[in-house]
């Protein structure tokens, strides 16, 4: 089911120094103290089941930059490391409902996107293996009987129809205990899933449909300040800014003036900090869709007059997102760097967790994108890494960027984004 693939680990381009080597130094010489906090902290704001996180290493700040609680690509995890998630998935079910002995998927509709189902044929393994049995359900509206899919890696899923009786959801002959969305409801929420007696994880607020990314950021601020007092670091090392305003139609061209007013006083905020570090880079910011996925609606801009001159490609790219959504509000993000490279392509890591565990991760790749651009975008490619034990076991006799320090740094800033999660699940 697994290909092989190489621990190749990018190359930081940039040369460490000062604020973030600053910071990496504390990680390792509080990681007692650091365990300690997280360990309160999930007391207080259980994890999600599970998610994963964008970072973006700039050589001078590490900071998420988008935090996902319907992850897909399972499928590229090392798979030397999948006991790791199995571990991690009895955990949780042992705290939300150690009777759990059945769980449902509830995939996404795309049924063209076979690699998604790659995805979704490992996350089904990882749970089986974990001592739960697992079927998968869909709410395509056109299937009306199982549908066996052959995938790229020669295995096959099968999709079968949801049943709503009463107050449960169910396939035939299967009556799930859990329901598991790798749904993000960008379509809205279903009727069929309203109002269940089953736990639905993540819950149906959560979706796309309602779930802001601005919202997001704004308890992850939070937890960056909480963090970077434990530590006595400036929390700008690990957050990105953000600004976001009201309605904007990208075609009628109306919110054009609030949105470049905001992008005006973000990049001088960012301008303000690179002066303070001595950072010899251009600010910019990355606007982007309030809610939605899968690497759309999303521009870079380095200067607010750019607002004023996108053409129609760029206005029709911005104006939806997923499954042709309306897109009418959008969050304005710090732009970070990213001066990690496999080869002559930019990379940026993504690390995944199950419930507060950091499981894996891989790096995404892309050959035609720069460092200052969205790399979720057709022609990406990833590259998984088995840095799950350099995630959790840091060697303080090693340079701040050595790679298990450099990965413990990762597994430490994609569970504050976590820690943030955690914390809207409970609103």
């Amino acid at each position: 089911m697994y290909s092989d693939s190489l621990n190749t680990v990018p190359h930081l381009t940039t040369v460490l120094r000062g604020p973030l080597q600053h910071l990496e130094s504390h990680l390792l010489q509080n990681q007692a103290e650091i365990e300690k906090w997280f360990r309160q902290q999930w007391h207080i704001a259980p994890a999600p089941f599970y998610t994963s996180v964008d970072l973006r290493n700039a050589g001078f700040k590490l900071a998420p930059v988008d935090t996902n609680l319907f992850p897909g690509g399972f499928n590229n995890l090392n798979p030397a490391f999948l006991p790791l998630c199995i571990q991690a998935v009895q955990s949780a079910i042992e705290r939300i409902n150690i009777s759990t002995t059945r769980i449902l998927i509830i995939s996404e509709n795309h049924t063209r996107n076979l690699f998604y189902f790659e995805s979704i044929l490992t996350l089904r393994d990882i749970l089986q293996q974990a001592g739960v049995e697992v079927r998968i359900g869909s709410m395509q509206p056109n299937l009306k009987a199982p549908q066996e899919i052959m995938l790229p890696s020669g295995y096959s899923i099968t999709l079968e129809p949801l049943i709503r009786i009463d107050n449960y959801v169910s396939v035939k002959d299967f009556m799930p205990c859990i329901i598991l969305l790798n749904n993000d409801l960008s379509d809205g929420c279903p009727p069929i899933l309203e109002n269940i007696q089953q736990l639905i994880m993540p819950p149906l607020h959560l979706g796309w449909y309602t779930r802001l990314k601005s919202k997001h950021f704004t308890h992850y601020r939070q937890v960056a300040q909480e963090f970077s007092q434990q530590l006595n670091v400036d929390p700008w090392l690990i957050e990105p800014l953000f600004k976001n305003c009201g309605e904007i139609d990208f075609m009628k061209r109306s919110g054009e003036d609030c949105l470049a007013d905001n992008v005006t006083a973000l990049l001088h905020d960012i301008q303000k900090k690179y002066t303070q570090y001595q950072v010899p880079y251009k600010p910019f910011v990355i606007i982007k869709a309030d809610s939605g996925t899968y690497g759309m609606g999303i521009m870079t801009i380095h200067d607010p007059e750019e607002i004023y001159h996108l053409n129609r490609k760029q206005r029709t790219r911005m104006a939806a997102t997923k499954a042709g959504q309306k897109n009418t509000k959008v969050i304005i993000q710090e732009g970070v760097y990213t001066f990690e490279t496999l080869g002559e392509a930019v990379a940026e890591p993504v690390v995944y967790m199950i419930d507060h565990f950091v499981v894996g991760g891989f790096y995404r790749v892309h050959t035609e994108r720069g460092i200052n651009e969205n790399l979720n975008a057709p022609g990406m490619h990833f590259e998984p890494l088995a840095f799950v034990d350099s995630c959790i076991t840091p060697n303080q006799d090693m340079e701040p960027d050595a790679c298990p320090n450099r990965f413990y740094a990762y597994g430490v800033i994609a569970r504050l984004a976590l820690l943030a999660a955690a914390r809207e699940l409970q609103e």
